[in-house]
């Protein structure tokens, strides 16, 4: 079997990793992130590559997958919040309102001296309800926006205030897994 090994130390990423039955190393990329290209799509395929790159260094022979997540609305990229007021503003900007999630997917095949790599992302719409203070304040409490991009996690107690999504819903958790299985199935099934 060959060796996976994922990029991330994202429970998200692992758990989906887990659901469709692969078994995985984990090996998360600790390095800067450097931007240089501008469509949202563009940057999460850059940042997961970065990430798949890295960890690669470390991986004499086997298949490495690297991920990135970028909330994208109104022509600009939403990061982690930095402040439980970062947070609060990312989600008073959401809230009511349509944006656009885009996981960049890098996975790396090393062996015998070579890389393969097949680089892409996926996007979904998502719309949230309109939230009061209060509500905004409370998910805030909860801890959960803190290291998220656009301060909310789909999977976790802001699914009260998704509401409709247009696309992978696994792209906005964070791995569109079945668009990786079709990449990945053509190596495994070769052992």
């Amino acid at each position: 079997m060959r060796k996976i090994v994922l990029a991330s130390n994202s429970p998200r990423r692992k758990e989906l990793l887990r659901q469709i039955g692969l078994k995985f190393q984990v090996k998360p990329a600790k390095g800067e992130e450097i931007i240089t290209k501008e469509t949202p799509w563009e940057i999460a395929e850059e940042l997961s590559e970065q990430k798949a790159l890295e960890t690669a260094r470390s991986v004499e022979e086997g298949i490495i997958i690297g991920a990135d997540t970028l909330v994208w609305q109104d022509g600009k990229p939403m990061g982690k919040p930095k402040t439980t007021e970062d947070a609060a503003a990312m989600l008073q900007a959401l809230q009511g309102r349509d944006h656009f999630v885009y996981t960049g997917v890098t996975v790396l095949i090393k062996e015998e001296n070579q890389v393969k790599r097949h680089v892409f992302s996926r996007k979904t719409r998502v719309r949230v309800f309109p939230m009061t203070e209060k509500e905004i304040w409370d998910y805030i409490r909860t801890g959960e926006p803190m290291d998220k991009a656009g301060a909310y996690g789909i999977q976790g107690a802001f699914a009260a205030w998704i509401d409709e999504i247009e696309g992978d819903y696994n792209t906005v958790v964070g791995l569109p897994v079945s668009a990786l299985w079709q990449v990945l199935k053509e190596y495994l099934a070769e052992e």
